[in-house]
């Protein structure tokens, strides 16, 4: 039994940690609330988890939590899409520096925005060509710290997945969730701000990122190179929406999209639409993630789409039904 530092409490460090627990480690899980909701480790190991407070921006606490971890699993989300440039270059100094420092092996959950414009299914050794300042920061994270794990200071590797989908997610974290599966349980039809709806889209399943985060972590092979979080194959809006409408027992509604010189022109005025201009593409044409390395490596596949999207539904259900009643 070895034990973890998990930062960020949303619906990836909670995963993160509920598998770690399951396998018999114990964990901090650090927010910078150090509140957590949702506890899916609390019935069976009520004792596995201490749940803190911290900035995962801050070095020198992040360092002094990680003292005698095996591995600290970065799964912070900062808080604004739109101030990224200012928000993760501490993150990732912090969470290297305490890496370095304790020995502590560094499990950064990434993204395929470094990909830039891709032409064919993403593996984990394409070269890193990002279209925008957001690709370019997540690419320059990861270099850095791959360059510390080449010279032997510290071990590092990135978990990269696409969109996410699946329970636990928070506001703003899961397109899917968000703009089509909500809509579609509350009877309205699917209005998508960018991107086309006949577009293939790899989603990938929240509890599969942690699942994979706890068995690297809790490895020898997985450190000095990224992998692709194993992942269902892709499915178009459409496909998805039509999926959730049988599954979910509703009405089925076709995908509406913003015409994309509206989108552009939003731009002027909306942050979050003039923000999005440079991944846009990844919605507008295929955009696809291969996890086959990943799954002959570890032995993992994929939760399989129908499930997992039951139980995206009966979770955004729940907690619908949940805020309903605390606000009766």
């Amino acid at each position: 039994m070895s034990h973890h530092l998990v930062l960020g409490a949303g619906g990836v460090g909670r995963s993160t940690t509920a598998e770690l627990v399951a396998l018999g480690h114990t964990v901090t899980l650090a927010s910078r609330s150090g509140r957590v909701a949702e506890r899916p480790w609390q019935v069976a190991h009520p004792d596995a988890v201490e749940i803190v407070a911290v900035d995962a921006g801050d070095a020198g606490a992040v360092t002094a939590l990680a003292r005698g971890a095996a591995s600290i699993v970065n799964a912070v989300n900062p808080p604004s899409y739109m101030t990224w440039d200012t928000d993760w270059p501490p993150i990732a100094a912090a969470t290297l520096a305490a890496a370095e420092s304790t020995g502590a092996g560094l499990v950064i959950i990434g993204n395929l925005y470094g990909y830039g414009r891709v032409t064919r299914p993403m593996r984990e050794d394409d070269p890193m060509q990002p279209a925008g300042h957001k690709g370019r920061l997540r690419a320059e994270m990861w270099e850095q710290a791959l360059a510390r794990h080449e010279s032997g200071h510290v071990r590092v590797t990135e978990l990269r997945s696409s969109d996410y989908v699946g329970p636990g997610t928070t506001p703003r974290t899961s397109y899917l969730g968000d703009i089509v599966i909500d809509a579609l349980l509350a009877g309205r039809t699917p209005f998508v701000p960018v991107g086309r709806a006949d577009a293939p889209h790899s989603w990938t399943y929240v509890p599969d990122v942690g699942r994979l985060a706890a068995r690297v972590a809790t490895g020898d092979d997985g450190w000095g190179r990224a992998w692709h979080v194993p992942t269902s194959p892709a499915r178009t809006f459409e496909q998805a929406a039509a999926d959730v409408a049988r599954i979910g027992g509703v009405k089925e509604r076709r995908v509406r999209v913003l015409p994309r010189p509206l989108g552009t022109a939003a731009g002027l005025v909306v942050p979050f639409m003039r923000e999005v201009r440079e991944t846009r593409h990844q919605f507008e044409r295929p955009f696809v993630l291969d996890s086959d390395l990943t799954q002959r490596t570890f032995g993992l596949t994929p939760t399989p789409w129908d499930e997992a999207l039951a139980t995206t539904i009966a979770a955004r259900r729940e907690a619908k039904a949940t805020r309903a009643a605390a606000a009766a």
